[in-house]
């Protein structure tokens, strides 16, 4: 199975001319054969990335994901973007239940269940995040293990999944402690979150085909060391896909 390394821009870069530069330099890297990449852009950049990427004709080419979606396809909701909209522009994934949507904008399990319902009934692929804050990790793994099973079970609810609808659902493990520090959890805690998640996935909704990827602080220095485990299927990752060239050594060819 293909190691997914995800690019999320946040809010960047500050104009469109960097934002197509990235991009193309992300489609120039000589990309390893076991890495598949998902570029994230904000949505003010989309149309015109899904035009670039549309073009593309290349083995392994980053697929175009957003970071957000909202559960009405239209309507008066103003600001919202729904999932016939992305659908239409090319993009194949979009990002849920981010920790920063959570706890910047207040947006709740409730909230999130319904943009997965909504973007998988459009065709759309999910990259489900959850994750503990420092105030629950500090009482202990099984704490954790409880908030994290608590997310999932909230998030997914009254979703039926076989092995088609499995398949378009990734979880990205973000321990929030570890976001925007510069401090990460080691591949050993890492994966034991990662395998908890999968034993919850496979028990609580008999998955069978899906990936989990571990998202905190990743960058070209310490990437290797979670793809590596057999646990973790890949990374989610901020700040370090922004430079070109810290991106370019995540996902190219090691020299």
């Amino acid at each position: 199975m293909k190691k997914t390394l995800i690019a999320n821009w946040k809010e960047n870069p500050k104009n469109e001319k960097m934002a197509i530069a990235l991009f193309r330099a992300a489609t120039k890297v000589r990309q390893l054969d076991n890495i598949q990449t998902i570029i994230c852009p904000p949505f003010i950049y989309l149309e015109k990335i899904a035009g670039i990427a549309q073009s593309l004709h290349k083995k392994n080419h980053p697929l175009l994901g957003a970071q957000d979606v909202f559960w009405e396809d239209k309507g008066a909701y103003t600001g919202e973007v729904g999932p016939a909209m992305l659908k239409k522009l090319g993009v194949k994934y979009v990002i849920v239940g981010h920790s920063e949507r959570r706890q910047w904008l207040n947006e709740t399990d409730s909230m999130i269940n319904k943009k997965i319902k909504a973007a998988l009934d459009a065709g759309l692929h999910i990259i489900l995040c959850v994750g503990e804050s420092a105030v629950v990790r500090k009482k202990g793994i099984v704490a954790s293990e409880r908030f994290v099973k608590s997310q999932l079970v909230k998030d997914l609810k009254g979703i039926s999944f076989d092995k088609k609808t499995s398949s378009q659902l990734m979880v990205a493990y973000e321990p929030i402690w570890a976001i925007g520090t510069g401090r990460s959890s080691t591949p050993k805690e890492a994966a034991l979150m990662i395998s908890y998640i999968k034993k919850t996935l496979t028990s609580h909704f008999a998955f069978r085909n899906f990936k989990v990827l571990y998202g905190g602080s990743v960058n070209n220095k310490n990437v290797d060391s979670y793809i590596q485990c057999n646990e973790i299927d890949g990374a989610l990752v901020g700040g370090a896909s922004l430079k070109a060239e810290t991106w370019k050594a995540m996902v190219g060819k090691r020299t």
